[in-house]
């Protein structure tokens, strides 16, 4: 063989190459989803809706994404080259008909076909692409880093965190130098990047030449046949414990920005956004490396929902979202909560296909992960609405004084009331999911080995 061969053959086998580097691309991508809070007042303002209309396409997507994973998963599972050429695909043509809409809803302002527009691309069209995006390099991921599963997927997971931090700023310096017109006009430049990116990382992943699919029916057992391998509950525990920590996670994420502004910080919002979403991606990498250490998987979840409820409870018995403006201690903590949360929030993302895979094995892993993110759409849905059904519910709107960079004041208008009611939602959800993680999920066959191996030597 020779040196340009060898060369050849050396990247072709290499983990970073055909799978953290297409992971990153393709998670840096459609993670960019979290930054709707970014544009989404300047799409209602541009299309003449109301904020609260436009919202519906965060929501679809997520939905969507979710629903894709889980309707799609066995496509992953069969063929990962083509499941994330329709990530690509549909990630870039949602995107761009998003601006297509967002432009016509600019000339023909109030336009309901423009509203519906943006709900078919921004939330169902470019739904299937995140959620087969998402799915796409996690298995191959696994496989790659056999040893070191948590690490693989979390780093790659921590990409999608990450997204936000990474493009909020340039979104926002695109809307402010694009002149009129400038939030469509980034949505079609921002597809044909991200169509870049996602087709390069389509091109590169590839699963290790020695792991071979299953391919007969004997081989390939249904869903729900590998659930049945354990009592049915523990997946239902894992679903739910999921299904939680999401929506108590947006629901307190949807309402960072106010949150801030109650404790006398408007002025360090974006900062404390930006902050906040390497948290989110700090924890998907942290908690999930940190796992691999352990002989249950489980236990992190144990540990984000033991802090999530501590600090919540701090929170709330100090009355830190409505007492905080002008007291330090009260600040820090409440930054403490938003910092966990978002950290947890991030942790139970990356932590989910390493516990299936410990749970069912890797011959499935894709299909199962896919409907596991079910939870995702439903959270998607419920997470948002329930916090803005409180905060809506529970109004005692108060006056901060706000003082400008050049020194003026203005008066910004909160609800700390609500945000507080919000977090009494939110610790009673952390405190469900935390049973549920205690008694319907079962310790790992590793688990159960390595404390029979233990009690074996205890009676030596």
């Amino acid at each position: 063989m020779g040196a340009n061969e060898k060369k050849t053959a050396g990247w072709r086998a290499n983990k970073w190459v055909r799978a953290a580097i297409p992971a990153l691309l393709l998670h840096c991508s459609i993670g960019t989803v979290y930054c709707w809070s970014i544009f989404s007042q300047e799409i209602a303002d541009y299309i003449g809706f109301s904020k609260g209309a436009t919202e519906w396409a965060f929501s679809f997507a997520i939905f969507f994404l979710g629903m894709s994973a889980a309707f799609l998963g066995n496509v992953v599972e069969k063929d990962i080259h083509k499941s994330s050429l329709i990530a690509a695909i549909c990630f870039a043509l949602g995107m761009a008909g998003t601006g297509f809409f967002i432009r016509y809803g600019g000339q023909h302002q109030g336009s309901k076909l423009a509203l519906i527009g943006i709900y078919i691309c921004y939330g169902f069209i470019m739904g299937i692409g995140l959620g087969t995006g998402y799915l796409s390099p996690v298995k191959t991921l696994m496989l790659w880093f056999r040893d070191k599963k948590g690490l693989a997927t979390g780093l790659a997971v921590a990409g999608f965190g990450a997204a936000k931090a990474i493009a909020s700023p340039i979104m926002q310096s695109m809307l402010n130098n694009l002149g009129e017109g400038g939030i469509y006009k980034m949505f079609l430049i921002l597809a044909c990047v991200y169509f870049v990116m996602m087709f390069v990382g389509h091109l590169l992943l590839a699963k290790p030449a020695d792991w071979h699919e299953p391919q007969s029916k004997e081989e390939r057992q249904s869903i729900l046949a590998v659930i049945k391998t354990k009592p049915v509950a523990n997946y239902i525990g894992i679903w739910l414990m999921f299904y939680i920590n999401i929506t108590c996670g947006l629901a307190l994420i949807s309402q960072e920005k106010m949150i801030v502004k109650c404790i006398g910080l408007a002025s360090f919002a974006g900062i404390i956004s930006t902050v906040s979403a390497i948290f989110n991606a700090g924890g998907r990498l942290g908690f999930s490396a940190w796992a691999d250490t352990m002989k249950d998987r489980n236990t992190i979840y144990k540990l984000i929902f033991i802090l999530s409820i501590a600090f919540t409870g701090i929170v709330l018995l100090t009355n830190g979202i409505k007492n905080g403006n002008g007291n330090v201690l009260l600040i820090v903590l409440v930054l403490a909560l938003i910092f966990i949360v978002n950290a947890g929030y991030g942790g139970g993302f990356s932590n989910v296909p390493t516990l299936l895979s410990d749970h069912y094995g890797m011959g499935s892993i894709s299909a199962i992960h896919g409907i596991t993110l079910s939870a995702w759409a439903f959270a998607g849905l419920s997470g948002n609405q329930m916090a803005n059904c409180i905060v809506n519910h529970f109004v005692k709107v108060e006056e901060i004084e706000h003082v400008l960079a050049d020194g003026s004041a203005e008066i910004i208008k909160v609800n700390p009331t609500g945000y507080q009611y919000v977090l009494y939602a939110t610790i009673a959800l952390y405190i469900v999911a935390l049973v549920v993680c205690l008694v319907m999920v079962r310790p790992t066959d590793k688990a159960l080995e390595a404390k029979a191996k233990k009690a074996a030597q205890k009676n030596l």
